[in-house]
C-alpha cells in the first residue's frame, strides 16, 4: 500500500493536509473572500446552467460547469470524514444544501420563460440529466477520483477545470428547478438522482484519494471510530442511490430490447401488405405504441402480430395505423 502511495502521490508533488483543508474549508484563511467568491460564482454558474438548458445550448451549459465552484464542498465532505473532523463535515453539507437551494430557485424562477405546457422531451438538455444508470455513476467516481488528485498533487491543477465539466454538478440541478417550475416532477426526481450520485462518487472518490495520500495519519486528525461510522453513512447512502440507478438501467436496456423485437415482429406481420411501413415504436411507462402505414389504412388481424411478440404480461402494446399516401406537388 505504501508503494502504491507514494506511486500514485509522490512526495514531490503532494499537497499537505494543511494545503488541502484550506483550499476546501470556506472557513479557514479568508473566509470573508472565500464565501463571497463562492456565492458569486455559484450565482453565476446557475444562472448561465439554466440559461444553457433552456436554450438547449451545450456551449454555454459547459460554461457554467467550467466556473461552478460546488466542487470544493463536496471535496471538503470527503476530507472531512478521513480526517474525522465533525465541524468541517457539517459545515461542508449546509454549503452543499445550501447551493442546492440556490440554484434550484433559479432554475425555478427562469423556468417562467418558457411558455405554458412546452413540451421539455425535445430538450437534450433535458433529457440527458433526468434518466440517470450505473455508467453515469461510473463516470462520476472517475471523474470525482481525478479532482480528488488534482487537489492533492501540485502537478495536475491544471486539470480542475476538465474536471468540473465532466462531473457535471450545477447544470442537474438547473434541470431540477426548471423540470419543478413546469410541473414535471417524474424528471425533477431524475435530475436530482443524477446530482446526488455525483455528489456521493465524489465523496467517496475524494475519500479513497486522500486517505492514500496519509491525511487519516495526519497530525491533528481524529479517531478512528468516528472515521469509520462516517464511512457507514457513506455506505448506506450509496446504497440508497446505486439501487434507482441500478433499475433505471436494467429497464432501459429492457425497452431497448422490447422495441427491437416489436419492431421486428411488426415488420413479420406486415410483410405480406405491399407499400407497408413500420415508423417506429414509442413508449410511455410499460405502454408501447407502434406506428404503422398503409396504402389504405387497413393491417392484417392484429392476432398474429400478437403471437409473434413475447414480451411479460405487463407490457401493452397498441398498434397506431396510419395512411402512407404521396402526393406530388408540381
Amino acid at each position: 500500500m505504501a508503494s502504491l502511495s507514494q506511486f500514485l502521490l509522490p512526495d514531490s508533488q503532494r499537497q499537505g493536509v494543511d494545503d488541502v483543508r484550506d483550499a476546501l474549508d470556506l472557513t479557514r484563511g479568508d473566509a470573508v473572500g472565500k464565501r463571497s467568491g463562492f456565492l458569486i460564482m455559484l450565482i453565476l454558474s446557475g444562472v448561465i446552467a439554466v440559461a444553457g438548458v433552456l436554450a438547449d445550448s451545450t456551449a454555454t451549459v459547459i460554461g457554467a460547469m467550467i466556473i461552478a465552484p460546488l466542487g470544493t464542498p463536496i471535496l471538503g465532505i470527503g476530507l472531512a470524514l478521513v480526517i474525522g473532523r465533525r465541524s468541517l463535515l457539517v459545515r461542508s453539507i449546509l454549503w452543499v444544501l445550501a447551493s442546492v437551494v440556490i440554484v434550484v430557485v433559479i432554475g425555478y424562477g427562469l423556468s417562467i420563460i418558457l411558455p405554458h405546457g412546452s413540451s421539455l422531451s425535445t430538450n437534450s438538455q433535458i433529457t440527458g440529466r433526468t434518466s440517470p444508470q450505473l455508467v453515469d455513476l461510473l463516470a462520476a467516481m472517475a471523474t470525482g477520483t481525478a479532482g480528488a488528485f488534482a487537489m492533492c498533487r501540485r502537478d495536475l491543477s491544471a486539470i480542475l477545470p476538465g474536471v468540473a465539466i465532466a462531473i457535471s454538478l450545477v447544470p442537474p440541478l438547473g434541470v431540477v428547478g426548471v423540470c419543478a417550475g413546469q410541473g414535471d416532477w417524474d424528471s425533477a426526481l431524475g435530475a436530482l438522482i443524477l446530482f446526488l450520485s455525483n455528489v456521493i462518487s465524489l465523496v467517496i472518490a475524494g475519500s479513497i484519494v486522500f486517505t492514500l495520500a496519509g491525511f487519516a495519519r495526519a497530525v491533528g486528525s481524529s479517531r478512528t471510530a468516528n472515521r469509520k461510522r462516517a464511512y457507514a453513512i457513506v455506505g448506506v447512502l450509496s446504497t440508497v442511490i446505486i439501487l434507482p440507478l441500478a433499475l433505471n438501467t436494467t429497464v432501459t436496456v429492457l425497452i431497448a430490447t422490447w422495441t427491437q423485437e416489436i419492431h421486428a415482429s411488426a415488420e413479420e406481420w406486415l410483410s405480406d401488405v405491399d407499400g407497408a411501413r413500420v415508423g417506429g415504436v414509442s413508449w410511455v411507462g410499460l405502454d408501447a405504441t407502434v406506428k404503422v402505414a398503409t396504402p389504405d389504412g387497413t393491417v392484417p388481424a392484429t392476432s398474429g402480430l400478437e403471437s409473434d411478440l413475447t414480451l411479460p404480461d405487463f407490457v401493452s402494446v397498441v398498434v397506431e395505423v396510419g395512411v402512407e399516401a404521396t402526393y406530388s406537388v408540381r
